[in-house]
């Protein structure tokens, strides 16, 4: 699991690293040490974890964390205890309290791996493609099954992702990464972080945006190329 470190502190990225560098399937990426660094590296790299402190100066972490449409694994690491409740109403996998000791370091791991299979299992059973035409999209304690040619695109959304279809939007707690795996890619193309489209349903492509009915949805850059070989 790739990860990065957010923290204003050099210490704290000192110690993480130190207890990361001891479970085998932690792969460190870079030290920011405020979340703009964070949001330039995140613009053009993906990672699985953060590691998050909330006290920066001018952008906190979890203003920093509001920013992000589709979020990876989040472990808050700070040395003040008021802010758990609002880290957990932001979906943090883990708020660790500094100081923290290497067995509540991998207690937090471990937790994630836990949390990871079972979200995939979930994501097996609640949405799945049944035919290559027919896909089931669980939203709250309902399971619908919508057709492939009626949707429009999909758009990151926190936790969860909207799937717009010509008469309605269903929001699925999924991922937009794991649609790209289940979706035909003849069919279906990532054009941003935040968004994938239908091929057969986009109207116009101009600049930096594509036009699919009334929406004008963003092209981001490090997707570009897959725009381009649609009109080569």
């Amino acid at each position: 699991m790739k990860y990065i470190i957010v923290d204003d502190e050099t210490a704290a990225h000192d110690n993480i690293r130190e207890y990361a560098n001891n479970v085998p399937y932690l792969s460190f990426q870079q030290s920011c040490y405020n979340a703009f660094e964070a949001m330039e590296y995140l613009r053009t790299h993906n990672v699985g974890l953060i590691f998050l402190d909330i006290n920066m100066p001018k952008l906190s972490g979890f203003d920093f964390l509001k920013t992000i449409s589709n979020p990876p694994k989040i472990i808050v690491t700070t040395a003040y205890s008021e802010y758990a409740v609002e880290g957990f109403e932001l979906r943090v996998d883990d708020y660790l309290l500094k100081p923290f000791n290497f067995q509540r370091f991998l207690a937090a791991i471990n937790k994630l791996n836990t949390s990871e299979s079972t979200t995939e299992k979930e994501r097996i059973i609640d949405s799945r493609v049944t035919t290559n035409e027919q896909l089931f999209l669980k939203d709250d304690k309902k399971h619908y099954q919508i057709k492939l040619k009626d949707i429009l695109f999909l758009e990151a959304f926190g936790n969860y992702v909207k799937v717009h279809l010509s008469e309605q939007t269903i929001i699925t707690h999924q991922t937009l990464t794991s649609f790209t795996e289940q979706l035909p890619s003849e069919r279906f193309i990532r054009i941003h972080k935040s968004f994938m489209v239908a091929i057969a349903k986009i109207d116009l492509i101009e600049g930096n945006r594509i036009h699919i009915e009334n929406e004008k949805l963003p092209i981001g850059k490090i997707y570009k190329q897959n725009v381009l070989n649609l009109i080569k």
